[in-house]
């Protein structure tokens, strides 16, 4: 998209109002697919299909690092697809798996709809609101994709409350068919309103292999993957063992879900700074540094007995996640281009669903050998400092490309 720059949030709206708009429903609309969202789901979804909760997490692992499979092979589509016709199938699929979760007489199919849910949402609706983001804006791309990634925390933010009270009035299909209900007059908008953009790429011969960087061959994305999946493997194992992790801190469950609510509120203005420093600074500048709230958080809550050091780490790990998403989309494409951009960000993508997969079975024996959680956290701490470090190399690799 040639598009003149924007001195401010407020103007890039102005100007850009559809592809913007297009590119939040689809990030917003995954959360459909995501952990938080299913879960609140769990008890119900379990009872149905008479699963205990072991075996409702084990099946959910194995869906998971399935999804990540699924989406290293589809996700590269949505270069030479276009993406109109990428969101009808999407969106398809993730009402079908909806139609199946929740209504299927036969847990098989149930669990089929499950996979379809968590492949569609989490991963490719979420995959191709970002990629067209980072595709579509040059000039204030790093603006364009800080408003874009703020659908996922608004969604961590309000669909908890909402759901809470249709689940008071009505039961749990009817919520989650009300809430698709609901997303799909915003999508009805946005489908003839907005002009949508065209594939970047010819679609591969039959029989041929696509054309494109394969990143797994590259040794910068080696030395720069472990940067991309920091945060979402720590704040995983933090998400699931919070309870651990407050007894052994001696804080207060209370504090953790204050908390919790504040690293969703810290994720704003980290996003939005982030897309405005991007544009200003440059996205090479911000890679060495966006960590450092995070690794700071770390550090205070292993320092740090009681509330103090849960409320340092959950306001620092807002704020790294919120500047995460603008900033490692926007390196992505200074690296690779963003004619490949859903190529390098599907391999990305599912590496971050297998390694989010593993950690829980990882943390989970590490406490069950008598590892203490404060101690967790300055291996999480060191492990983030180390991963800054080797990701350098590969930054001022791209601050030397042309721009």
């Amino acid at each position: 998209m040639s598009n003149p720059p924007a001195r401010n949030y407020r103007q890039l709206l102005l100007n850009h109002p559809g592809m913007l708009g297009l590119a939040f429903l689809a990030i917003f609309t995954g959360n459909l697919g995501q952990s938080f969202f299913i879960g609140l789901f769990q008890a119900p979804i379990s009872e149905r299909l008479n699963l205990s909760a072991g075996e409702f997490g084990s099946i959910y692992s194995a869906v998971t690092l399935l999804s990540g499979f699924l989406v290293l092979k589809l996700g590269p589509s949505i270069d030479w697809v276009a993406p109109r016709r990428y969101a009808l199938l999407v969106l398809s699929g993730l009402l079908a798996g909806s139609l199946l979760l929740t209504l299927a007489p036969w847990w098989d199919w149930a669990l089929l709809g499950l996979g379809m849910v968590r492949l569609c949402g989490q991963g490719l609706l979420t995959h191709m609101g970002s990629t067209l983001a980072g595709r579509e804006f040059t000039q204030n791309r790093g603006r364009a994709l800080g408003l874009v990634t703020l659908g996922m925390p608004l969604g961590e933010i309000i669909l908890p409350p909402i759901l809470a009270l249709l689940l008071v009035i009505v039961g749990w299909q009817t919520a989650w068919w009300f809430l698709l209900g609901l997303l799909a007059l915003f999508w009805l908008a946005v489908w003839f309103r907005v002009n949508w953009p065209s594939a970047p790429q010819q679609p591969p011969a039959r029989g041929s292999r696509p054309q494109g960087p394969n990143p797994l061959k590259e040794t910068r994305f080696w030395l720069l993957l472990p940067l991309l999946l920091a945060i979402p493997i720590i704040m995983t194992g933090i998400f699931i063992y919070q309870a651990s992790m407050t007894e052994d801190l001696e804080a207060g469950t209370t504090t953790y879900a204050l908390a919790l609510t504040a690293m969703g509120l810290a994720r704003f203005p980290g996003s939005l700074l982030g897309g405005r420093w991007i544009d200003h600074w440059g996205v090479t500048r911000l890679a060495r540094f966006y960590l450092l709230p995070f690794i700071l958080g770390l550090a205070a809550a292993a320092s740090f007995q009681g509330d103090v050091g849960i409320w340092l780490l959950m306001l620092g790990s807002g704020l790294s996640m919120g500047m995460q998403g603008p900033i490692l989309d926007s390196l992505l494409v200074h690296l690779w281009g963003s004619q490949h951009l859903g190529r390098v960000r599907s391999v990305k993508s599912a590496c971050m669903v297998f390694s989010t997969g593993l950690t829980p079975a990882l943390l989970g024996w590490l406490l069950d050998t008598g590892v203490h959680f404060q101690t967790l956290l300055v291996w999480m701490c060191l492990g983030s400092i180390l991963a800054l470090l080797v990701a350098l190399k590969p930054i001022q690799q791209a601050a030397n490309l042309p721009s």
